[in-house]
């Protein structure tokens, strides 16, 4: 197995490429395990670029058909050049973006039509932690809450099923949701 089909099928999601990839990677339990990478460079004061390219699974390494490249960086509120996005605010877009990729799959593996999905998504965060003000104070967020407008051929009870099933299928709802191991070292 190489690639998963390309396909388009129901909201732009191939139903059957995924479900055959799910057949296969049962049988193959050793080709689901992915290593996702990032390198990321400081630039200047807390202007920092990441870059996604490589990754591995499937039993080899692979590439995205092009470098994506992520500039982080603190609004000028913070005496910062606010040359990118803050990385919370890098989170909430995986977490949006995860969660609504798992919505349009869903939707079209039970045969709902999306006309439009649209998600909003905050986080709240008290910066007297993150700045030592306060130990008491979490550094991270206290909250985060997400909000979907979402426009389909099916009435709301599907479609909060719809948005629970993405839920419970997000990686990167259980990366935020689930206490992971990190560990950070220097070479």
């Amino acid at each position: 197995m190489n690639t998963i089909g390309t396909q388009d099928v129901g909201n732009g999601v191939n139903v059957q490429a995924l479900l055959d990839a799910r057949q296969a990677l049962t049988a193959a339990p050793e080709a689901a395990r992915f290593q996702w990478r990032a390198q990321c460079q400081w630039v200047n004061g807390t202007h920092s670029r990441t870059t996604v390219h490589g990754f591995a699974g499937l039993g080899e390494e692979h590439t995205h058909r092009a470098p994506f490249v992520f500039d982080g960086d603190h609004p000028e509120v913070f005496a910062s050049q606010d040359n990118g996005a803050t990385p919370v605010e890098i989170l909430l877009v995986a977490l949006a973006g995860c969660l609504t990729a798992g919505v349009a799959t869903v939707a079209a593996r039970r045969g709902v039509r999306l006309h439009s999905v649209k998600a909003s998504v905050s986080g709240d965060m008290d910066l007297q932690g993150i700045l030592g003000i306060d130990a008491d104070v979490r550094n991270g967020f206290t909250g985060i809450h997400v909000a979907y407008e979402i426009d389909a051929d099916a009435p709301p009870s599907d479609i909060e099923a719809i948005v629970a099933q993405s839920q419970k299928r997000s990686a990167v709802f259980d990366i935020v949701t689930n206490p992971t191991a990190v560990t950070v070292e220097v070479a």
